[in-house]
């Protein structure tokens, strides 16, 4: 399928509106595609395989589900509706968004192939409109649209970024069997050359000194995601958006 010819499985009808009622759901093959990118990863999940999993044909599947394109924007769309943001905002927008980058880690961590989905592909799906909704909602009292837009921008970039760490730290124990302490201790000769070269001051303090290398993923992410936050908060306006400034009475 051409760029010309792409559409969006949302402007697509579930069921068709003659003929008989369809064997099988889209919330089925989503389901199973989902599945078999957790056990295996997102190129596993093939038309061919999704059929075998739940005992359908395999060009059967493209009656439900038109491209692979299209499958992925269920897939993405299945797991933004794994964060919870039901309640939001509640008037906090602080613990909102603390909330908000938990939820999302959280499913990272579950579906770690979601760092392989293309970023441009469109997902406009329900969930990622109530995201939207919810998420965006929070600031929107606050700051403009594009205000907002991009200090989410900046929320999501850390939440991200710090996953991806998380899951290519978690990648490599898997593959090689070694922990992180095993890693540390396999470079330790090198850092002692270095710390007594004494070349490089810096460094020197991080070893000597530093916690972060230390902490424990969930404090590393805690610590980022507090300074994000604070970030969000100094540019907030010291009253909401839209309220003049009361005369003094002087």
């Amino acid at each position: 399928m051409t760029d010309g010819e792409y559409m969006s499985i949302w402007m697509r009808p579930e069921r068709p509106s003659r003929g008989p009622k369809p064997a099988y759901s889209r919330a089925q093959i989503t389901e199973a595609a989902v599945r078999i990118a957790d056990a295996e990863g997102l190129e596993a999940a093939t038309m061919r395989r999704i059929a075998a999993e739940i005992g359908a044909g395999a060009m059967s599947l493209y009656r439900y589900v038109p491209s692979r394109d299209n499958l992925v924007e269920l897939m993405a769309d299945r797991l933004m509706g794994e964060i919870d943001v039901e309640g939001l905002p509640s008037g906090d927008w602080r613990a909102d968004l603390t909330r908000y980058a938990y939820g999302t880690r959280a499913m990272w961590l579950r579906h770690p192939w979601v760092a392989t989905v293309h970023r441009s592909l469109p997902s406009l799906g329900p969930n990622q409109l109530a995201l939207i909704e919810h998420v965006m909602g929070v600031l929107d009292p606050h700051v403009s649209i594009d205000e907002n837009l991009g200090l989410m921008a900046i929320l999501n970039g850390y939440v991200e970024s710090a996953v991806r760490e998380e899951v290519s730290w978690a990648e490599e124990v898997r593959r090689s069997g070694l922990t992180e302490s095993d890693w540390m201790a396999r470079g330790a000769p090198y850092v002692h050359r270095l710390l007594k070269d004494g070349k490089y001051p810096i460094f020197s303090k991080i070893v000597m000194e530093a916690r972060q290398p230390h902490l424990s993923h969930d404090d590393r992410f805690r610590y980022g995601l507090d300074r994000v936050l604070d970030c969000i908060a100094a540019a907030l306006p010291a009253r909401p958006a839209g309220v003049e400034s009361q005369p003094s009475g002087k």
